[in-house]
């Protein structure tokens, strides 16, 4: 009994003990001139403040051990600092101008580097940038990424596309879990608000290393907004308003942290109507949303854990065909009514050298269908007749049904265990265990997949060796996959994968990285059980309970030249997937509708991206940017893989200003031009190429001594009629949205 004292005693203590102070000045490096309001982070804690008046800085209560610091502050060069703690002396910090972008901690990589420092390449964006570009929705605003489509059904569904690769094969991360909420339909869209979203990473490539089954083609990593630093507070309400759809979104947050607890809010409603083309308008793409997030900390010396929650509610309109023609914004049937539960906890324990990190989710998605059991099949003997069904037809639409044709509850619980190992020498190393328990099960009249219980668990580890000229990162890892299916049998998949990337300068200004990574997806619900027609697509779908695993092996290569005033890149990739799933029609009829079955085969995807950043002396408020994507996805067999996106440029002009009474504008034009797609599949058609011109303008005033953002952006400013490669209103002929103008106010209180 005294030796479990003495040892509780003990343990107590070690997190008691050797808080450190991190104290400095931060100065212009050609000036000399002390710089203020420089954000000073520590990325492993997730603490931060910013220099004062006179450029100096205090950051309390910090464990001792190895740690980054990260200084950031527009117009200079984003710097990264290896400190060991704790320090003898202050810290003297010097900032080099700069014209190029600041840069960022990278979170979705596990030693949350700054990119310039990453083996790995990882696109970035904040939320703030993909709103100045038009987006509607989070998932639309992500196809502003390098790399990065989506599959659509209207404004409101979008599912993200990843080099060629969507549905089960993107893993979508959120407030640092896991997101499941039936990702495998086309038809389910993201289920995510921007709201109380700071940015979003797009790891392009297999990331089963990091992740497990299902991040074969990347992975989406959503960062929730930062807590307020220590000791501050602040509010802000965001009003967007969009010409087209007539629609709007709104949030309103708060936050506010001590020395050691902190919370925050934020509650956001978005209706829109049916989007608008020079047309029509396409009957039923309206859509409302209700979203709330929280989150509360604590942080010490030895010890951080925070705990978020977001619920997010919406109803999607679900179109067929053009029709009514209204501004309404209740959707017609059929619709989903989807509402998705998130809570984390993410927890840190500090020791001297080392630390463990403990992330633990639970969703809960409830998705519900309701169909309009009423068809157009009777024939009318006069018109009298035909505007009694008319008016018939208008009260079924606006009555909301009482039963879901289709209702499916789906509760997962993730685990996410990290133990970083204290560094040594030029060795810094990561093992982990991950883990899921998910049960799906059906309550309406429809199944669309049936009841069933599915456990994961990976194992893993994971080095960053750091050499004289170069870097190198290397990893394994083994996972397994149980799924139990209701009245069928059980199934077991199992996979090791790895990867090994480099990194150098080949030259001063010239990064290279190589990177060689396999991952593995177990194939889904619907592919190993589907029997029965798919109303979204008007197929009959058959499974195939003898799939295996998908296995796939990408190379990437990467090239960036940056400096003062020009940035160059070049981004390549290579993959290579065996026993590929799709589905592929066998030339039968049941029920009137073609018959699809999900087979496999091996199949490989090529393309890059490249492009140019120009930001001439002395002009360097002048910007021009331009990039270009492509992808090809072919079967072995020499047919090409349905919904690859078309081959793109983008070029784009930007300005920046500052002046006294206009803070941080900018103004934007934008030529997006897509080529036709002609590789398509054998149940696709090709696709016309188009442009599309888009132009912004936005800037900080000053309103009542408080913040006042204000942003107005036009997309498709010349009415253009187009259809997307990737609409899944394409074989209907819709066209996707017109012109498009969006307000942005975003006020500090």
């Amino acid at each position: 009994m005294k030796n479990i004292l003495f040892l509780c005693v003990l343990s107590l203590a070690s997190f008691g003990y050797g808080q450190s102070t991190i104290q400095g000045i931060v100065t212009d490096a050609e000036t000399g001139n002390n710089l203020s309001y420089v954000n000073i982070y520590l990325p492993h804690l997730e603490k931060g403040t910013t220099t004062n008046a006179s450029g100096e800085f205090e950051l309390q209560n910090i464990p001792p051990g190895s740690h980054t610091l990260v200084c950031s502050f527009i117009g200079y060069e984003t710097k990264s600092i290896n400190l060991k703690l704790p320090l003898t002396e202050n810290l003297s910090i010097s900032l080099i101008p700069s014209a190029i972008e600041m840069e960022a901690v990278i979170i979705s990589t596990p030693f949350h580097k700054l990119q310039s420092d990453n083996v790995m390449k990882v696109e970035r964006k904040t939320v703030s940038e993909l709103r100045a570009s038009g987006s509607v929705t989070l998932a639309d605003g992500i196809t502003n990424i390098a790399g990065v489509e989506s599959v659509s059904t209207g404004l409101s569904i979008n599912k993200p596309v990843i080099r060629g690769l969507s549905s089960n094969r993107v893993l979508v991360y959120t407030q640092g879990v896991r997101l499941e909420n039936q990702q495998f339909g086309s038809e389910h869209g993201l289920g995510l608000s921007d709201a109380g979203v700071e940015s979003v990473e797009v790891i392009k490539g297999p990331a089963s290393l990091l992740y497990g089954s299902d991040a074969l083609g990347g992975v989406l990593y959503i960062n929730p907004e930062r807590f307020a630093n220590a000791n501050e507070q602040s509010g802000d309400i965001n009003l967007n308003y969009f010409s087209n759809t007539e629609g709007y979104n709104t949030s309103l947050g708060y936050k506010s942290s001590g020395e050691n607890f902190k919370f925050l809010f934020r509650g956001s409603l978005a209706a829109h109507s049916d989007y608008e083309t020079s047309d029509y308008r396409v009957t039923n793409t309206r859509f409302k949303e209700q979203d709330f997030k929280a989150g509360m900390g604590y942080q010490s010396t030895k010890f951080k854990t925070e705990f978020r929650y977001n619920v997010n509610h919406s109803k999607l309109g679900i179109p067929e065909e053009i029709g009514m023609q209204t501004t309404d914004k209740n959707p017609l049937l059929p619709y989903q009514d989807i509402t998705n539960h998130v809570f984390s906890s993410k927890s840190k324990l500090f020791f001297n050298n080392s630390k463990l990190e403990i992330n633990l989710g639970y969703i809960y998605n409830a998705r519900q269908e309701f169909e309009d059991e009423h068809h157009h099949e009777e024939h009318h003997d006069d018109d009298e007749d035909h505007e009694e069904d008319e008016e018939h037809d208008e009260d079924h639409d606006e009555h909301v049904a009482e039963e879901p044709a289709l209702n499916m509850k789906l509760k997962t619980a993730n685990y996410d265990i990290k133990y970083h190992l204290p560094k040594t020498g030029r060795f810094e190393t990561i093992v982990g265990v991950q883990g899921m328990h998910q049960t799906n099960a059906n309550y309406g009249e429809e199944e669309l997949i049936p009841n069933a219980t599915t456990n994961d668990f990976g194992v893993f580890a994971m080095s960053h060796i750091h050499f004289e000229n170069f870097d190198l990162q290397l990893g394994a890892r083994y996972d397994n996959r149980w799924l139990n299916i209701e009245n069928s049998e059980s199934l077991t998949y199992n996979s090791f994968n790895g990867a090994l990337g480099f990194k150098t300068n080949l030259f001063e200004k010239i990064t290279f990285r190589l990177n060689v990574a396999s991952g593995f997806r177990a194939p889904n619900l619907a592919e190993l059980t589907s029997d029965g027609i798919h109303h979204g697509t008007n197929r009959y779908e058959i499974g195939n309970s003898n799939l295996t695993y998908e296995q796939n092996l990408q190379t990437d290569l990467a090239l960036e030249y940056k400096s003062e005033h020009v940035e160059l890149f070049a981004n390549g990739f290579y993959n290579l997937v065996n026993d590929y799933i799709y589905l592929e029609p066998d030339g039968t009829l049941i029920d009137g509708e073609p018959v699809f079955n999900y087979v496999q085969n091996d199949a490989y995807l090529y393309g890059g991206e490249i492009g140019f950043h120009f930001h001439p002396h002395p002009l360097d408020w002048l910007h021009f940017e331009s990039s270009f994507e492509s992808v090809t996805g072919k079967l072995n067999s020499g047919s090409y893989l349905p919904l690859i996106p078309a081959n793109s440029i983008n070029n784009t002009i930007r300005v920046e200003f500052d002046t006294k009474s206009m803070k941080s504008g900018y103004a934007f034009v934008k030529l997006q031009s897509t080529f036709s797609q002609n590789n398509v599949s054998n149940f696709e058609t090709p696709t016309s190429s188009y442009n599309l011109l888009s132009a912004g303008i936005g800037s900080t005033i000053q309103l009542f001594k408080k913040d006042l953002f204000i942003s107005i952006t036009g997309t498709n400013l010349t009415d253009k009629n187009y259809i997307s490669h990737l609409s899944r209103l394409k074989p209907d002929g819709i066209f996707n949205m017109g012109r498009n103008f969006s307000i942005g106010l975003t006020y500090n209180l």
